[in-house]
């Protein structure tokens, strides 16, 4: 039997789902010995948060061309850390009803080979945190976020509480539009372009532009749309409006593939003209990782249009910017 932090996973779920139904899901998470701090963890995504801060790195290192001083590379990865960390975990504060609501007609199930899904998903709506707790986790993460930001650049600061707002509007928007995905594809290009203004006080708008482009639909088709469709029967209950459940598989599948081929196009040529000129290999290297973990999974999703070809295209282009990141650095070193 497969365990994870030291619990027997299959029995503990089962369990669980039970639990849910009876009130003593709080009891359970102590008996079973999962700890407290992965369940705040798990609140926050933290695997993905810790991948989403290799965009900001790596959109600073593309920016200047050479390394920020040590000062802003702290303040930049600690504001980024915190930030992410409070944003997923402000995610779940308010689609706590919504979240509630899809456990109740659901039940509890085992969700392997999904990042997000790395520690326990949706650890406040199953009721092993309460809400005064998860509130005061992410209050105190974004407390910090906003003072590393404000320091870089008082412009940061106002892009981070930006965020939050969109934040807080993406969830709202759930069961109104599936045109939330564009709000979504704002959100994550923001920790990008707060890196930029933390390094830069007067970016130039064109290549601004460039990299909120790439980003965005990036985040489309890599990000959002695949995981709203691993999602999708959880949505359908709920009467959520996303796009594969508004629009259906097949216009999904195709949003998908073009947001991500845009992306693609976009990175090779803010590859070509930021301040950082890669070698022409890692240049072709990039090229050929975008193909590897953008598009072949999307072609797939394309023509199976399966929840699990969705969910594995979710988890490789999460890994997107970090390898990226990889190449960067080591055109820089050469």
């Amino acid at each position: 039997m497969e365990r994870q932090s030291g619990i027997d996973l299959g029995a503990w779920q089962k369990t669980t789902r039970n639990a849910a139904t009876s009130g003593d899901i709080m009891n359970l998470a102590k008996q079973s010995g999962f700890s407290r701090i992965m369940l705040f963890l798990a609140l926050s995504r933290t695997p993905h948060g810790l991948l989403d801060i290799c965009t900001p790195l790596l959109v600073a290192l593309l920016w200047l061309g050479y390394l920020p001083e040590p000062r802003v590379i702290v303040l930049g990865i600690t504001a980024a850390l915190a930030g992410y960390t409070a944003v997923y975990a402000l995610n779940d504060i308010v689609d706590y009803r919504n979240d509630k609501k899809k456990i109740a007609q659901t039940g509890f199930h085992r969700e392997t080979g999904y990042l997000d899904a790395a520690f326990i998903r949706h650890p406040l709506a199953r009721g092993f945190l309460s809400m005064p707790e998860a509130v005061a986790w992410a209050g105190g993460w974004m407390a910090v976020s906003l003072f590393c930001a404000y320091l870089l650049n008082p412009v940061c600061a106002l892009i981070l509480l930006l965020g939050c707002l969109l934040e807080i509007l993406y969830c709202l928007l759930l069961q109104i539009s599936h045109l939330r995905t564009l709000v979504s594809g704002i959100v994550k290009t923001l920790g990008g372009l707060a890196a930029i203004f933390a390094v830069d006080a007067s970016p130039e708008p064109a290549l601004l532009l460039l990299f909120f482009s790439w980003l965005f639909f990036w985040e489309i088709g890599g990000q959002n749309v695949p995981a709203d469709w691993h999602d999708i029967q959880e949505d359908i209950a709920l009467q959520a409006r996303t796009v594969p459940v508004s629009l259906g598989p097949k216009i999904a599948s195709a949003i998908v593939l073009s947001s991500l081929c845009t992306s693609l196009v976009l990175g090779g040529i803010l590859f070509r003209v930021t301040a950082l000129q890669l070698a022409f290999p890692l240049y072709l290297g990039t090229i050929l990782v975008g193909i590897y973990l953008l598009i072949a999974p999307a072609l797939r999703l394309f023509q199976t249009r399966d929840r699990d070809e969705a969910s594995a295209l979710f988890n490789r282009a999460s890994y997107y910017p970090c390898v990226l990141l990889i190449f960067a650095m080591t055109g820089l070193a050469l």
